[in-house]
């Protein structure tokens, strides 16, 4: 029984630092938004298929995920994902679902997979992205780049 306690001690002491290194997703577009012009944060609106789009869940494992990104796009960035699960145990509450599907139709609506959408802290629309076999850092550049494009 000691030796369950401790090994579940130990797992725990082992993941929580991935959890704190994971960053918050916001769940509200409107304060999402707010939060991206009152701190002065680009937007990043990430449209994915979690349960079914390969290209969208290697973006998530290779980027979103990783402790690089995360480290930076804490202090400069605003991350919203519009998730479109095809699964029946992964379905969206109909709330969320009409939600996501205004943001596809204002800002995907030729429905690309991955598509991730770089909007300024004034809500323009600076660039448009998808998967990419980039490292992390890299991905960054290129994010940061539409920013500096006139």
């Amino acid at each position: 029984m000691k030796n369950n306690v401790l090994f579940f001690f130990l797992v725990m002491v082992l993941l929580l630092p991935l959890s704190l290194l994971a960053q918050d997703w916001r769940t509200n577009w409107d304060d999402a938004k707010s939060e991206a012009e009152k701190e002065n944060k680009k937007l990043i609106l990430v449209f994915s298929g979690s349960d079914w789009c390969i290209p969208c869940i290697k973006l998530e494992k290779e980027v979103w995920e990783n402790s690089t990104f995360n480290e930076y796009a804490k202090d400069n960035y605003v991350l919203f994902r519009a998730d479109f699960p095809k699964r029946k145990k992964n379905k969206l509450d109909n709330i969320t679902q009409k939600r996501n599907d205004m943001l596809a139709a204002e800002y995907n609506p030729k429905g690309y997979f991955p598509f991730v959408v770089i909007i300024d802290s004034q809500g323009n629309v600076r660039g448009l992205l998808g998967y990419e076999k980039k490292s992390p850092k890299d991905y960054i550049t290129r994010i940061n780049q539409f920013l500096i494009e006139k």
